[in-house]
C-alpha cells in the first residue's frame, strides 16, 4: 500500500506547483543573493509563513518534507539526529546558521547534529542539493542546509508564543527586533522542557530533555556603502539518554553550541564591487555520563573569511575569494586527554555570466591547501535558462565536492588513520520548473547522480578495535519532484517526491537508514471565518540499518494535524496533534520515536 501511495504522488507531481513570493531570491548558491532565474543548482525554500503554520518544533521535521532528504534519529527529541542529502553520508551535509559554517569538528565525522536545532526563531530555511564545494569547501558533498534568523524589522516588531503538550512539553519562544538611525537588530530567545519518551524503544523510564536557545543580530550602516554586521547563536541543551538501546537512568548529555559572526562590508566604484571581509567562531562543547564514567568532546572552528563581487556590466559578474580555518578538537574521559588541530587556506573564483537574454551561465574552481593531507581542487558548472521571462525554467549542473577527514578520524586513539585521503565526489543533476496561471501553480523535477570514491569508514578489520579507512565507492541516482498548488486564495497544497537509490558500488548493497522512496503531502485551508486547518502526511519506504542490510527498518507513514484561529489582529489560538495514527516506526533500529501527542498554545505579535 505505502508502495503505491508513494508512486500515485510520483504521478501527481505531474501536475503545477506554487512559487512564494520571497522565494525569488537564493543566498545558498553561491552564498551571495541571486534570483531564482540565475540559479542552475536544486534549491528548496522553507519560509517564515510555512514554518509557522506547519508548527513543527523540530528543523529536521521540517527538513523531510522536501525532497531528496532522509534522517535518522537515535531516539527522543534531543536524540543524535543526521540528515543526508540525496543519499549522501549525514557527515557530508554542510550546515550555516546565520551565515556561520556549524559543523561539528569535535564529531566523528564533522557532522552536524540537529538533534539541538529546533524551529525556535528561525525564520528561512535554504536546502541546496548537489556536491558544491566551490562556494563552500568541505563537507559540501550531498550539499548545504542554510538555517536563518529572522531580518530586523524596520521600525519596531515583535512575535511571542508558548503552547503545551503531551508529556509535561512546554515551548515557549519570543523575539523583538526594530531600527532606528544607523543600527537595526534583533534578539530572540526559546525554551523547549520535556519529559520526553524512552530512547530505548522497549524502555519505560521516560528520557526528559531541556533546550534554551537565543539569537542576536546588529546591523550599523555607517553610510550607504559601509556597514557592520554582527550575529550571534546560542544553544544549551540537556537530555537524559539511555545506554544505546538499553533503557538506563544514568546516562545524560549535555551541550554547549556558540555561533558568532563578523563582517565588515563596503561597496566601491558605485556598487560595481562589493566587499566582505568577516570572521566566524563556532564551539560545541559535548559532555556524558555513562555507567562507564564521565567523558567529553570540545571542537572549535575559527574562520576568516574574504568575498569580493565584481560587476563590471549587467550581463557579467565575478565572484572570489579567500578563507582561512583552523579546526581543533579536544578529549578528556576514562583517563586520558586528547588535543588535535589543523589549518586550511582556501582561495575560489566564480564567474556568472548572461550572454544571451534569459540564459545564465555560472562556472568556477577552488582550491583547498590542508595541513595534514596537503591540496585539493573542484570545479563546478551550471545553466539555467528561461525562455519565458521565468514562467519556464531549465537548470543543469555539475559539481564536484570533497570531504577532509575530520580530526577524529584522523588522529582519534586506538582507531585514527593519519594516512586518510580526503574523499571526493561527482555530482549531476538537470530539471527544470513550470509555472502556470499566474504563478499559482509550478512544477519542479530533477534527476539527479552523484558518484564519490574514497569514502571513509569505519573497517573493523583493522587491528584490535577496527579503524578509519578509505574502503568505499558510492554511488546516489534518482528523481525529485515538487509541487504546490493555490487553486483559490483559501487552499495551498504542496507535495515533494523523491526516489534515492544509493548503493555501496564495491557490493551493491544499499546504504543504511536511506529509504529509495519518500513522499509528503501538506494541505492548509483558511475558513471564511477565519479558521485555519492543515494536515501533514510523510510516507518513507523501507531501508536498512547496516551497511551490510541485515537489519530491515520497515517504511512508515506519519499523519500530522494543525489548526489555529486569530482571536484578534495579533493574537491567536492554535494547536497540532502529531503521529494521529499512533504509527509505530523507527528512524534508527532499536530506538523509540513519538507516538500519538496533542500540544496547544497561543500566539502573539505587534
Amino acid at each position: 500500500m505505502l508502495k503505491a501511495t508513494i508512486s500515485l504522488a510520483a504521478l501527481l507531481a505531474a501536475a503545477p506547483a506554487l512559487a512564494a513570493d520571497d522565494d525569488e531570491i537564493i543566498v545558498t548558491a553561491l552564498g551571495i543573493e541571486q534570483p531564482r532565474d540565475e540559479v542552475g543548482q536544486a534549491v528548496t525554500v522553507i519560509d517564515a509563513e510555512t514554518i509557522r503554520t506547519r508548527q513543527s518544533v523540530s528543523v529536521v521535521d521540517l527538513l523531510a518534507t522536501t525532497p531528496g532528504v532522509r534522517f535518522n534519529r537515535s531516539g527522543s527529541l534531543g536524540g543524535v539526529t543526521g540528515v543526508s542529502l540525496r543519499g549522501a553520508e549525514t557527515t557530508q551535509t554542510l550546515v550555516l546558521i546565520d551565515g556561520v559554517k556549524v559543523n561539528d569538528t569535535s564529531g566523528i565525522g564533522d557532522m552536524y547534529d540537529f538533534g539541538n536545532l529546533l524551529t525556535g526563531n528561525i525564520r528561512r530555511i535554504e536546502i541546496l542539493r548537489g556536491s558544491n564545494s566551490i562556494a563552500y569547501g568541505s563537507q559540501a558533498v550531498g550539499g548545504v542546509v542554510n538555517v536563518m534568523t529572522g531580518t530586523p524589522a524596520a521600525g519596531f516588531a515583535g512575535n511571542a508564543s508558548v503552547d503545551y503538550g503531551y508529556s509535561d512539553t512546554l515551548n515557549a519562544k519570543a523575539d523583538v527586533s526594530g531600527g532606528s538611525g544607523i543600527a537595526s537588530g534583533g534578539v530572540g530567545i526559546a525554551y523547549f522542557n520535556t519529559d520526553g519518551i524512552s530512547s530505548a524503544a522497549n524502555g519505560a523510564e521516560k528520557d526528559g530533555y531541556e533546550n534554551i536557545a537565543a539569537n542576536a543580530k546588529l546591523k550599523l550602516a555607517f553610510t550607504d556603502t559601509l556597514s557592520l554586521d554582527l550575529r550571534g547563536y546560542y544553544i544549551h541543551a540537556d537530555l537524559d539518554t539511555d545506554n544505546g538501546v538499553l533503557d538506563s537512568t544514568a546516562d545524560t548529555s549535555k551541550s554547549d553550541q556558540y555561533v558568532g559572526y563578523a563582517g565588515l562590508n563596503l561597496a566601491l566604484f558605485d556598487g560595481r564591487l562589493t566587499n566582505r571581509a568577516a570572521v566566524t567562531w563556532f564551539r560545541m562543547d559535548r559532555d556524558y555520563t555513562s555507567a562507564f564514567g564521565p567523558y567529553g568532546y570540545s571542537g572549535t572552528n575559527l574562520r576568516f573569511e574574504y568575498e569580493g563581487v565584481y560587476q563590471p556590466v549587467d550581463q557579467a559578474k565575478l565572484v572570489f575569494g579567500y578563507e582561512h580555518e583552523r579546526p581543533d578538537y579536544d578529549f578528556s574521559g576514562f583517563g586520558s586527554t586528547e588535543s588535535h588541530r589543523a589549518d586550511m587556506d582556501s582561495v575560489y573564483a566564480l564567474a556568472i555570466v548572461k550572454p544571451v537574454a534569459g540564459l545564465s551561465l555560472t562556472a568556477g574552481a577552488r582550491h583547498d591547501d590542508h595541513s595534514q593531507f596537503g591540496g585539493a581542487t573542484t570545479f563546478g558548472a551550471n545553466a539555467n535558462y528561461t525562455p519565458n521571462a521565468g514562467a519556464t525554467n531549465i537548470r543543469m549542473s555539475y559539481g564536484e565536492g570533497f570531504k577532509a577527514p575530520s580530526l577524529y578520524q584522523l588522529y582519534g586513539a586506538d582507531v585514527g588513520n593519519a594516512g586518510l585521503r580526503p574523499e571526493r565526489s561527482k555530482s549531476y543533476d538537470i530539471g527544470f520548473d513550470q509555472r502556470l496561471d499566474g504563478d499559482r501553480a509550478i512544477l519542479s523535477v530533477t534527476a539527479f547522480r552523484r558518484d564519490t570514491k574514497d569514502q571513509i569508514n569505519y573497517d573493523y578489520s583493522i587491528g584490535l578495535y577496527g579503524g578509519y579507512n578509505n574502503l568505499d565507492r558510492t554511488r546516489a541516482k534518482g528523481v525529485e519532484a515538487m509541487l504546490a498548488l493555490k487553486p483559490v486564495d483559501a487552499l495551498t497544497v504542496t507535495a515533494a517526491y523523491s526516489h534515492v537509490d544509493a548503493r555501496d558500488r564495491n557490493t551493491d548493497a544499499r546504504l543504511p537508514r536511506r529509504a529509495a522512496d519518500a513522499v509528503s503531502v501538506s494541505a492548509d485551508y483558511v475558513w471564511p471565518f477565519g479558521l485555519s486547518t492543515g494536515a501533514t502526511v510523510t510516507m518513507v519506504g523501507d531501508s536498512f540499518n547496516d551497511a551490510t542490510n541485515a537489519i530491515r527498518l520497515d517504511g512508515y507513514a506519519v499523519t500530522d494535524v494543525r489548526a489555529s484561529f486569530p482571536i484578534r489582529e495579533n493574537l491567536e489560538i492554535y494547536g497540532r496533534i502529531d503521529n494521529l495514527t499512533d504509527e509505530k516506526y523507527a528512524t534508527v533500529h532499536g530506538y523509540g520515536t513519538y507516538g500519538r501527542s496533542a500540544f496547544g498554545g497561543v500566539r502573539v505579535r505587534f
